[in-house]
């Protein structure tokens, strides 16, 4: 059964600053984690991940680097900020009620535990 994708969209941000807020990251290695993570479910393309990054990175939610480790090419890697870190708290809390209010209307209104 293909699975439809759309819930990612508008929530793309919020992934990206949780991973960043486990380890400092290269493009191509949030591809793979996300990919990774979500069984396959979340599969963005470097068309759609780097101009979040540089949209982030304008707004100060996060800061990139350049760095190479031993015996690898020169990577560009995001580093999340306090910044970000305020809004993943903020991008999480409004997931979770977005979760709950779903939930609320698949269940016939029945208020269950929060997520």
């Amino acid at each position: 059964m293909a699975t439809d994708k759309s819930g990612l969209t508008g929530n793309t941000t919020l992934l990206i600053l949780k991973l960043l807020e486990d380890q400092d990251m290269y493009g191509y290695q949030m591809i793979e984690t996300l990919s990774r993570r979500s069984n396959e479910m979340f599969n963005l393309k470097a068309g759609t991940l780097y101009p979040i990054l540089h949209g982030l990175e304008n707004e100060g939610m996060v800061e990139s680097y350049e760095d190479r480790i031993e015996g690898e090419r020169m990577r560009k890697y995001y580093h999340i900020t306090d910044k970000g870190r305020k809004r993943l708290i903020d991008k999480n809390a409004e997931w979770k009620e977005y979760v709950s209010a779903v939930n609320q209307v698949l269940n016939g209104g029945l208020s269950y535990a929060s997520v």
